[in-house]
């Protein structure tokens, strides 16, 4: 295991270690000439959308932006709102601190605005992935349930209430 811990994540999973953590943070679904800006962690090696998690003194939306541009090499101009994502039987585990967080991020649509796409620290691999082939990637079951709705939904996701 790598100095910086691994990135589990958990789904309606009885085996799951208990949420001891919330984390507001932000994503950007980016979407530019039929393509979706997605990146490799290093933590797990699974595709995501870039973002993170909310830093004090900054709006989430600029969370959203500067983790874009961090991850990724990419200035984004944000444009709407694609999804509110905290079901509570989503649960990741940090194993370098023991944090284990219920999910909370707000992914916003996003604009291509300048820069080459480039890994960081935090990725492996920075691509600009053809919609019809991010079903081929590696990705946690939220993961691709936000892209697979940013894609082909207009409306933003609002998490069931359980009702």
């Amino acid at each position: 295991m790598s100095l910086m811990g691994r990135r589990i994540d958990y789904f309606d999973d009885p085996a799951a270690p208990a949420a001891n953590s919330v984390k507001p943070s932000a994503a950007a679904f980016v979407l530019c000439d039929g393509a979706v800006l997605l990146t490799r962690r290093t933590d797990n090696g699974n595709w995501t959308m870039p973002g993170g998690a909310h830093d004090p003194g900054e709006s989430l939306s600029r969370t959203a932006v500067r983790e874009t541009l961090e991850e990724t090499g990419v200035t984004v101009r944000l444009t709407g709102v694609a999804g509110i994502y905290t079901d509570p039987r989503h649960l990741v585990h940090y194993t370098s601190n023991d944090e284990v967080r219920q999910e909370f991020t707000v992914v916003y649509r996003a604009e291509y605005v300048s820069g080459q796409a480039a890994t960081s620290s935090e990725t492996t691999e920075v691509e600009w992935v053809p919609a019809d082939a991010v079903a081929d990637l590696t990705m946690d079951r939220s993961q691709r349930l936000r892209v697979e709705w940013a894609l082909t939904q207009q409306g933003i996701w609002i998490d069931p209430t359980g009702d």
